[in-house]
C-alpha cells in the first residue's frame, strides 16, 4: 500500500511517539519527587521534561515537512499533520502540567499522595493505549479502530480520579486556599493528558474509518 517515502514518514511518526511518551515519563519521575519533596531533584527532571518536550515538537516539524513533500496522498496528508499536532499536544499538557507544580511549589497533601499518583499513572495510561493506536494504523486498521477505543475508555476512567482528588482538594480543611487554587491547575492539566490523548484517538478512529 506505501513505498519508500510513506514508511519514512511511520518511521519517523514512530520516533515521535517515542518522544512523547520519554516526556510523559520524565513528568512522572518529576512528579514522583516533587511529592517527596525533593525539590531539587524535580526541577532537575523538568528540564527533561523541556528536553524530550522539545525533541517531540522537532520531530513534529519533521513530520510536516515530509508530508508536505509529498509523502502520502493530497487526501490523507492533512490526516497526519493533524494526528502529528494532536499527539504533540499530549507532551505540552505534561510540560504545562510539570511548570505549574515546579513555579508554585504549592505544599503536598500527604493524606493525597496515593491518589495524586494514582492519576498521574492513570492519565498516562491513555498514551500507552495511543501509541499502539497509532503504530497499528499502518497495518491494521481494525486494529488501530479498537486501541482508539480503548484509549477512550482509559480517558473515562481518569477523568473519575481527577473529579474525585478535586473533590477531596476542595473539602480538605487542612489545604490553604493558595495550595487549594494550585492543585486545582496542576490536577487540570494532568488531567489534560488523558483529553489530548483521547482527542489523537478521535482523529484515528476516523482516520480508520475512511480506509475500511
Amino acid at each position: 500500500m506505501f513505498g519508500g517515502k510513506e514508511n519514512d514518514v511511520f518511521t519517523k511518526i514512530e520516533h515521535h511517539l517515542n518522544a512523547v511518551e520519554e516526556t510523559l515519563e520524565k513528568f512522572r519521575e518529576m512528579f514522583h519527587a516533587y511529592l517527596d519533596m525533593d525539590i531539587q531533584k524535580a526541577e532537575n527532571l523538568l528540564k527533561e521534561v523541556e528536553r524530550n518536550e522539545g525533541k517531540a515538537d522537532d520531530l513534529r516539524r519533521e513530520i510536516e515537512l515530509m508530508l508536505y513533500a509529498g509523502a502520502f496522498i493530497p487526501a490523507n496528508r492533512g490526516d497526519y499533520i493533524r494526528l502529528s499536532e494532536l499527539i504533540d499536544n499530549i507532551a505540552d499538557a505534561a510540560e504545562s502540567a510539570a511548570h505549574t507544580l515546579i513555579f508554585a511549589k504549592p505544599n503536598v497533601p500527604k493524606n493525597l499522595r496515593e491518589d495524586l499518583l494514582k492519576l498521574v499513572s492513570e492519565s498516562l495510561k491513555t498514551f500507552e493505549y495511543l501509541k499502539l493506536s497509532t503504530l497499528a494504523l499502518e497495518k491494521d486498521v481494525d486494529k488501530a479502530l479498537n486501541l482508539a477505543k480503548e484509549t477512550e475508555i482509559q480517558e473515562e476512567k481518569a477523568d473519575e480520579i481527577e473529579y474525585e482528588v478535586l473533590r477531596k482538594i476542595f473539602s480538605d480543611k487542612d489545604i490553604s486556599t493558595y495550595a487549594k487554587l494550585i492543585w486545582n491547575q496542576v490536577i487540570t492539566k494532568i488531567g489534560d493528558i488523558a483529553d489530548r490523548a483521547e482527542d489523537a484517538s478521535d482523529h484515528i478512529m476516523l482516520m480508520a474509518v475512511k480506509r475500511r
